[in-house]
C-alpha cells in the first residue's frame, strides 16, 4: 500500500473527523476505494471508536436508476434516516471505476432520487450545523478520476496528495497555517454587506451577504479543503455568471453554463453541453434556482482543473456558487434536494469587490494576511 494512504487516513480521522473513543463512525465508499477504506478503518479502531462500513458498488447505483420504478426512486430509506440521527461521524471515500457510468440516465430519474434524499440531506446538514455530528469526505485516487483529469495515475496520485499537503512532513501544521489566513478573510467579510465578482469573459455577479456567517473551511469536512463560504441572502443575487469549467453532478456533465439571476433566482439558464440536464435540475423544486452558497477558493496547492468538484472548487484564485440547499451554519435558509457547485476562474483578469472595495485581482488577494500562493 502507498504509505501516503496511511498518512491520509491519520489526518482525516484525527484532524478532520476529530474521532473520539466510543463514537460511532460510519465509513462509506465504492469498492474501488477499498485500500483507503482499510487504512481509515484501522485508524478509527486505533482511536477507540466503533467503525461501521458501508460499501456501495458502482453498478448498484446504475441498476436502481436504470431499472427502478418511480416508487423505488422516490423511496425514503428509514435505515438511512436512522443512521444520520445516530452516527457521531461520517467519513465518505469518493471514487468510481467509471465516472461516466450514469451519464445516460434520464434527468427525470435523477431528479426523483435527488428529491427522495431531501429529508436525509436536511437532517445531515442540520446535525453538522449544530455540531452533534462531524463529517469528512475525501477522494480516492483511482484510474477513472485520473482519466477525467487527463493525468496518469501516478500524476493524479501526486495531485491528490499535494492538494491535501500530504507531501509535507506535518500536513496538520500546514492546514492550521491556512486556517489562520482564511479566518482573517472570513472575519473581514463578516462585517460586509455585498460581494461582487467580475471577469473579462462576462461574469458580473453581485450578492447580498449582510448578516450571514462566513465559514472557514480548513480540512475538517472536505479534504482537501481551502475555501471560505457563506449562504447569500436568498433574494439579493443579481447579474450574470459564466462558469469557466464543466460542472459535474450525479455523473452528468454540463459545460458552458451561463446563469442569469434576478432578485435571487435563476431567470435564464444556458449551457453549450448538457443544457436539458441543467434545466431539469434547476426545475426540481422551489429552492433549486436559488443560490445556497457562495465561496472563494483559497488552496493554492491546487492549480489544475480536474473535473472533480472536490478539488476544482478549492483552486486558489477561483470562486464557486452552488444552486440549491444552503448550509444552515452560514445563516442560509434555502432548502432544496439539489446542491450543485459550479466554478468560475478569476486568475486571468478576474476581480472581487466587497462593498465597492477591490480585494482580489487575477486570483490573488491584495491583503498579504489573506491566503496567498505557495512559495
Amino acid at each position: 500500500m502507498d504509505p501516503r494512504f496511511e498518512k491520509l487516513a491519520k489526518v482525516i480521522v484525527q484532524y478532520s473527523g476529530r474521532v473520539e473513543p466510543g463514537q460511532l463512525v460510519r465509513i462509506t465508499g465504492a469498492t474501488v476505494t477499498e485500500p483507503l477504506m482499510i487504512a481509515v478503518y484501522r485508524e478509527v479502531v486505533r482511536a477507540g471508536a466503533h467503525p461501521e462500513i458501508a460499501i456501495v458498488p458502482d453498478e448498484c447505483k446504475r441498476i436502481m436508476l436504470e431499472e427502478g420504478s418511480d416508487e423505488q426512486l422516490s423511496y425514503e430509506n428509514p435505515l438511512l434516516l436512522h443512521a444520520v440521527d445516530t452516527i457521531d461521524c461520517s467519513i465518505g471515500l469518493w471514487g468510481q471505476k467509471n465516472t461516466k457510468a450514469l451519464s445516460t440516465i434520464s434527468p427525470e430519474k435523477s431528479t426523483l432520487q435527488s428529491q427522495a434524499r431531501k429529508t436525509y440531506f436536511k437532517k445531515f446538514l442540520g446535525r453538522a450545523a449544530d455540531g452533534s455530528m462531524n463529517w469528512v469526505g475525501t477522494q480516492f485516487p483511482c484510474e477513472s478520476s485520473a482519466q477525467d483529469a487527463e493525468m496518469s495515475l501516478s500524476e493524479y496520485e501526486d495531485f491528490v496528495f499535494r492538494g491535501g499537503f500530504l507531501n509535507e512532513d506535518d500536513p496538520v501544521a500546514m492546514w492550521k497555517k491556512l486556517s489562520i489566513a482564511q479566518q482573517k478573510l472570513a472575519d473581514y467579510l463578516m462585517t460586509k454587506k455585498e460581494i461582487r465578482f467580475v471577469t473579462p469573459l462576462g461574469t458580473d455577479l453581485t450578492l447580498g451577504v449582510e448578516g450571514r456567517k462566513w465559514i472557514n473551511c480548513d480540512g475538517h469536512e472536505n479534504f482537501p479543503d481551502g475555501e471560505v463560504f457563506t449562504g447569500p441572502i436568498e433574494t439579493a443575487t443579481q447579474g450574470i455568471v459564466k462558469y469557466s469549467f464543466p460542472a459535474v453532478h450525479g455523473g452528468r456533465e454540463s459545460d458552458g453554463i451561463e446563469l442569469t439571476f434576478r432578485d435571487g433566482r435563476v431567470v435564464d439558464a444556458k449551457a453549450s453541453k448538457g443544457e436539458e440536464f441543467l434545466i431539469a435540475m434547476l426545475d426540481q423544486d422551489a429552492g433549486a434556482r436559488v443560490l445556497g452558497e457562495i465561496a472563494i477558493g483559497t488552496n493554492y496547492a491546487i492549480q489544475d482543473y480536474s473535473k472533480n468538484t472536490l478539488f476544482d472548487e478549492k483552486i486558489g484564485g477561483t470562486f464557486h456558487a452552488a444552486v440549491g440547499a444552503a448550509y444552515p451554519e452560514s445563516g442560509g435558509t434555502n432548502e432544496s434536494g439539489l446542491h450543485w457547485d459550479m466554478v468560475c476562474d478569476l486568475r486571468q483578469g478576474g476581480q472581487i469587490f466587497v462593498d465597492g472595495e477591490l480585494i482580489s485581482e487575477n486570483g490573488r488577494f491584495l491583503n498579504p494576511e489573506f491566503p496567498q500562493p505557495l512559495t
